[in-house]
């Protein structure tokens, strides 16, 4: 294949580095420490919570830092829905109820988008964010919610560490849980 050609069927780079940051998020939060220590839900629910939470931590990261973010952060978010279309199909559901289901996901991943927003913005006044993880991730249940406010705090700060281009470039390092 020529070099243009080469050149033509690459994918961007943006949409490599959404691809890496995902499968990181993905991983991060398959973590055994925030089911058997924080006590965060082992269901499809809380698993669906913490993947959703290591993505919005990185796109609030990638957010307002010019054009290369905004595409790494649009690609992970493509691939983000992608991921969920991907679970269903393997859960058996079919095109019909998948339409459904996609829409009231996307509507909870805005809602959780926004509300995590609004508690970034509260800090250092940590109740807000307290609040939300406590509604979400453990789902108004008996997990360590200040354990894992505590992380979320944390990993936002680390992520605000890590060098721009490497995240664009869609390597992160997470936060260890403790």
């Amino acid at each position: 294949m020529s070099a243009m050609l080469k050149r033509f069927f690459q994918p961007r780079p943006a949409r490599v580095a959404g691809e890496a940051l995902y499968a990181a998020a993905a991983a991060q939060a398959r973590t055994p420490g925030f089911y058997r220590e924080i006590g965060t839900p082992d269901t499809r629910e809380g698993r669906f919570e913490l993947y959703t939470l290591h993505v919005i931590l990185l796109m609030d990261r990638l957010r307002g830092h010019g054009a290369a973010a905004d595409e790494t952060s649009q690609a992970l978010s493509e691939r983000y829905v992608r991921g969920l279309d991907d679970a269903f199909r393997e859960l058996g559901v079919g095109d019909v109820g998948l339409a459904k289901r996609m829409k009231a996901l996307g509507q909870a991943f805005l809602g959780r988008l926004k509300a995590y927003s609004d508690a970034f913005a509260a800090l250092p006044d940590a109740t807000p964010l307290r609040d939300v993880v406590g509604r979400t991730v453990l789902e108004g249940g008996e997990g360590d919610v200040d354990a894992l406010t505590a992380y979320v705090i944390k990993s936002r700060e680390a992520l605000s560490a890590q060098p721009l281009e490497r995240l664009c470039e869609g390597v992160v390092a997470w936060e260890p849980l403790a």
